[in-house]
This record gives C-alpha cells, sequence and structure tokens, in this order.
C-alpha cells in the first residue's frame, strides 16, 4: 500500500492503520470470514482534466477497502489470466502499453494488414451493467463468498456533498478491483465474441488489440473492417455499452494507403492509440512500409497543461527542489513517450518545459531578473534530462 495515498472518508492513513496492525488484521480477517465486512462507499473528489474546463472525478476507498480489493485481484488474477485473450494488455502482470503498441507495430508491418478500425467506448468504467458483470463473474468464480464480496464493493457507493449515491451500473471508481472487473466485462462482452465468431467469419486476417477500454482492429480486407465497423455497436449495446460514434471509424491504414490516397488527392489516414499518433511511412532506407508515430497532439497539450498547473503551485518550492521534481517529470515523460520515431516528439516538449521553467523562475524575483542567457547558463550547469528513445519498437514476436 502506498504510504501518501489519500484517506477514505473514514480519513484512516496507512500509518494509522499500522499503529495497531497485527489487531486491525485480526479483526478484519474475522470479519471476512463471518462475511461481515461491509465497503464503505468511496470519497468523490474532483481534479481539474487538462485541455477542457471540465472536471474529472476520483473515487478513494477506504485504507482497509485496498486491502480487501488488493487480496480478491490475487484470487481472481489467478483464475482469469489464463483465460484472457494473448492481446488484451491492460492491467495486467508483466503487461504494459509498450507491449500493446509493439504488438501493434508488429501486426501492422508483418501481417497483410490494409484497413484499421479505430474504436472508442463512450464512459465505459461509468456504464458497466453490474447484473451483466455478476453473471460473467459466475462463469469461472463458484464460490458465492467471493461473488457477494465483489457484489458489495459495486454498491458501496460514492460518498458526496454529505450524502451517498449508489448506481446499478459503473465499477467501484479508484480501487485495485476495478480496472480487473473491467477486463472480465470486455472479455466476454467484446474479446471472445471477436475471437471466437467475428473473426472466424472473416474473409482474411484480423486482430483485435486492446488495452483496457481503448482498442483498435486490424482487418485485410475492407469489408471486414466496414462490417465490423456496423456489428460493433450492435454487440456493445447488449451489455449497456455505446460506442462513440465521433471517435469511431473505419480506415484505409497500411502499406498501399498512402499511394492510394494521394491518386484520390487525399492525404492518408492517420489513427490514435494509447496516446500516439500513428501513421504510414516508409523505412530509413526509403524501401517499403513502416508504421510510425509521434505523441497525440491533444495529450501533448494536456501534458504541458498538467506541467503548467503543477509549476503554479509549486512556485513557493526553492529553486533546488522545483528542479529536481521538474526532472522527475520530464524522465517520465520520456519514459512513455520515447519510443521508435518518436524523438522530435519528445524533444519539442522538453523546450517547451524549458521555456515554462524560464517563465516562473523569472516571476520569482524582481521583474526580469533572468535572461536566457542566464537561464542557458543554468542548464548547462545543472541540466535536464536529455530526450532519447528509451523504447523499441521493434524485435518483439508475433504469432
Amino acid at each position: 500500500m502506498r504510504k501518501d495515498a489519500a484517506a477514505g472518508i473514514d480519513k484512516t492513513t496507512k500509518d494509522m492503520y499500522a499503529e495497531n496492525l497485527d489487531a486491525n488484521l485480526s479483526n478484519l480477517v474475522e470479519r471476512l470470514h463471518r462475511m461481515a465486512y461491509i465497503p464503505q462507499p468511496v470519497r468523490r473528489k474532483y481534479i481539474p482534466k487538462p485541455g477542457s474546463a471540465k472536471q474529472r472525478p476520483l473515487g478513494i476507498p477506504c485504507f482497509e477497502d485496498k486491502l480487501v480489493q488488493a487480496g480478491l485481484v490475487r484470487i481472481l488474477e489467478s483464475v482469469y489470466e489464463q483465460d484472457f485473450i494473448e492481446y488484451s494488455y491492460g492491467f495486467r502482470p508483466s503487461r504494459s502499453c509498450h507491449d500493446a503498441l509493439k504488438a501493434l507495430s508488429e501486426t501492422v508491418e508483418n501481417k497483410p494488414i490494409n484497413h484499421i478500425v479505430e474504436a472508442d467506448i463512450k464512459g465505459f468504467f461509468d456504464n458497466v451493467n453490474q447484473e451483466w458483470l455478476m453473471k460473467f463473474l459466475a462463469h469461472r468464480i463458484e464460490d458465492k463468498r467471493i461473488q457477494r464480496m465483489v457484489k458489495r464493493f459495486l454498491k458501496a457507493g460514492v460518498s458526496e456533498d454529505g450524502g451517498v449515491m449508489v448506481s446499478d451500473d459503473g465499477t467501484p471508481q479508484g480501487g485495485f478491483i476495478s480496472p480487473l472487473l473491467a477486463n472480465i466485462y470486455l472479455h466476454y462482452a467484446l474479446d471472445l465474441w471477436f475471437e471466437k465468431i467475428y473473426r472466424k467469419s472473416c474473409t482474411g486476417f484480423a486482430r483485435l488489440i486492446r488495452y483496457a477500454d481503448d482498442f483498435v482492429v486490424c482487418f485485410q480486407y475492407k469489408p471486414d473492417a466496414e462490417r465490423f465497423r456496423e456489428e460493433l455497436g450492435k454487440r456493445l449495446g447488449k451489455f449497456g455499452l455505446e460506442v462513440e460514434p465521433t471517435k469511431t471509424k473505419a480506415m484505409e491504414f497500411g502499406r498501399f494507403a498512402v499511394q492510394n490516397a494521394k491518386r484520390r488527392g487525399e492525404r492518408a489516414e492517420t489513427f490514435d492509440f494509447l496516446g500516439f499518433t500513428h501513421y504510414c511511412g516508409i523505412k530509413r532506407d526509403g524501401k517499403g512500409f513502416r508504421m510510425k508515430r509521434m505523441t497525440a497532439r491533444k495529450k501533448f497539450i494536456a501534458k504541458l497543461q498538467i506541467f503548467k498547473e503543477w509549476l503554479k503551485k509549486a512556485r513557493n518550492l526553492k529553486t533546488k527542489e522545483l528542479w529536481e521534481t521538474a526532472k522527475a517529470k520530464l524522465r517520465g515523460h520520456y519514459n512513455y513517450y520515447g519510443v521508435t520515431d518518436n524523438l522530435r516528439g519528445i524533444a519539442q516538449f522538453g523546450e517547451e518545459v524549458k521555456k515554462l521553467l524560464f517563465k516562473w523562475l523569472n516571476r520569482r524575483g524582481k521583474k526580469n531578473c533572468l535572461n536566457w542567457e542566464k537561464f542557458s547558463e543554468m542548464l548547462k550547469r545543472f541540466p535536464l534530462p536529455k530526450p532519447r528513445i528509451r523504447v523499441s519498437m521493434f524485435g518483439f514476436s508475433v504469432n
């Protein structure tokens, strides 16, 4: 459990729980055994949503609920990990966003892919139908006590403005168990349908690659892609889910997409997946097709906005502390977005961060006390992390 995590409605922190740890755990286990454990509502908190005026809701469970959820996740993972399809990557052990990106890269470049369906599920985590989720769970989990405990978490509700709201839809917000329950839901609602039914009806190669509720589907032939785009909405609709029509489309994408688009007097289409915009390119030697990627514009702007908001809050920190935290944030950005073909994207982000640091450090002293020349000298003495490619999209085997 994280030491610095925010407390739930009971205001109990990890340190407070640890003061009487043995007694607290004994009491918890005893209540679990006699099914007397009742999860508490999660505390609703809103944070600014980067790139818009909207607020993003967060759910903060109580510390003891986090413990129980962590235990449930271990049990459920041991059952479902052998069931989940190979190309499902979200919130699974030893799998990451970069693994999903590599699988997509290898599929598009090494398989006969000519069309992509980019899909988006509208408000997925808030619209999971709990009745369907419990039916899916009962397929593999016969233990009624585990079923009842999961249902209690689903019905625990959200505490906000002194009241508690309970819904028949959605998964527990902010908890360890929410991503796994979401994976179970989409395993039955989407993955198995695609693998066992839809893919077998295709006339050519087809592959679905999913990370949580974010997924793309690769096709060899256009009719298969367009039919999937139509049937996807019907399939998800059976389980209370909706496709976001403005963010879901079938497009030509692959080794012939650029030349075909040129013939029509158009530009080849692109698609976004896991924070990157993917586009058709060529190999470095000028021979042969390569799928390339760069930071999605929307994500680039949002990440800069997050850094700017942090600077506003951190302006009273000592310069050394502010500088070290800025370096850590830059490293985090480079670690995720520093993938093959995206050096320009992360270098541009680094330059924008430098400008923001210069601007805010200049505000701390007298007006214009720090000119760009002095700031450049500061960068030489205390350099920021250099942008470099940290994750290669090559060398990943896809069967």
